[in-house]
């Protein structure tokens, strides 16, 4: 369908009134939810432990070095709770469609689990990993990417996938490879995204709100009003995430909106244009890939002085919010320039 005809679609006033209440429903009852979450957190002290080991491996002494202050504080974790909840209230409710939020919904409840049972020991734990074994939850969620994956081509009947100028490439039941290659990068890379006060928090609100835009266009309403849905959850989280933070969203807020985010790029058939939406994401995730690679063949030396990037800039001496605020213009560039290939993409 060329774009002219996909933006004639009758998008009813009442439907986009429906969809964007769904936004606004999502901002109240997260702002409900977070006083009830605050005062648990505090009561059972359910205080974040800061990584011993670097992402790109070895000591993270710089990390430490940057963030010493901020460890003195006592600053709970699992607030993703208070955007997974309301997410999940409002679309079983007022938005469940089995063609279009079945899917991301039992996603990002499935990834929130794993990451609030790897939340849950990071809090108990009184020495060494603080936090489930990384090659135990990547298996776990390994699991519910490839769940998804197999929901994705045996129920949703999808075989093929869309790359701009050779229209729908058929490539049958390894759509469920793919499937779980883009929900568990996606995934990894807002977890290591979410490092600084409001950081995470600010580019997921510009990624979800770029797809919401994309779900319009494509004529899927219900998927649009989900990822406006948790924009509305986001909005709140980030309010008092901003610096200082009054608590972080940890692995179940940040994989559960990772894995969210994948499979609404898979449900859209827009996977080439998701690198360019999160493209912070991705220098995010590069920048530890760099260092790793750095470190095993140059002995031991790095390219960047701290990863993930934004670690980088901290050392170098801009002030924390200056790298959040920085990075979240860079991550609304991104999301509009995505928004824009996908547009051209219709016409190809």
């Amino acid at each position: 369908m060329q774009l002219q005809e996909t933006l004639q679609l009758s998008i009813q006033t009442p439907m986009l009134i429906r969809i964007f209440l769904l936004g606004l429903i999502g901002l109240f009852l997260a702002l409900l939810v977070t006083p009830l979450y605050t005062a648990a957190a505090y009561r059972y002290k359910w205080w974040k432990k800061a990584r011993k080991d670097a992402w790109s491996g070895g000591a993270a002494t710089v990390y430490h070095k940057l963030h010493a202050e901020k460890h003195k504080r006592n600053i709970p974790t699992m607030a993703g709770l208070t955007f997974i909840v309301p997410v999940v209230i409002i679309t079983l409710f007022a938005n469940l469609d089995r063609g279009q939020t079945w899917l991301p919904l039992a996603g990002l409840i499935g990834a929130g689990l794993v990451g609030l049972a790897d939340d849950v020991l990071n809090i108990r734990s009184s020495g060494g990993i603080a936090g489930m074994r990384a090659k135990l939850k990547f298996g776990l969620y390994s699991v519910v990417a490839l769940a998804g994956g197999w929901w994705f081509y045996a129920k949703l009947d999808v075989t093929s996938v869309y790359i701009p100028g050779f229209e729908h490439v058929q490539i049958g039941a390894l759509v469920i490879a793919l499937f779980w290659f883009v929900v568990v990068a996606t995934a990894n890379s807002v977890n290591i995204s979410d490092g600084l006060d409001g950081l995470a928090g600010g580019l997921l609100v510009s990624s979800f709100l770029a797809y919401s835009l994309i779900c319009l266009v494509e004529g899927k309403y219900a998927l649009a009003g989900f990822c406006l849905t948790i924009v509305g959850a986001l909005l709140s989280y980030t309010w008092f995430n901003i610096f200082p933070a009054r608590f972080f969203m940890g692995d179940a807020g940040a994989f559960a909106l990772g894995t969210a985010l994948g499979i609404i790029a898979m449900q859209t058939d827009t996977i080439y244009v998701l690198p360019i939406i999160g493209a912070v994401f991705v220098m995010e995730t590069g920048s530890v890939i760099i260092n790793r690679v750095s470190r095993k063949l140059r002995n031991g030396k790095r390219v960047f002085k701290s990863s993930p990037l934004h670690h980088h800039f901290e050392a170098i001496g801009w002030p924390e919010t200056k790298v959040t605020m920085r990075f979240w213009v860079m991550g609304q560039v991104a999301a509009v320039t995505g928004i824009v290939v996908f547009l051209v993409g219709q016409y190809v």
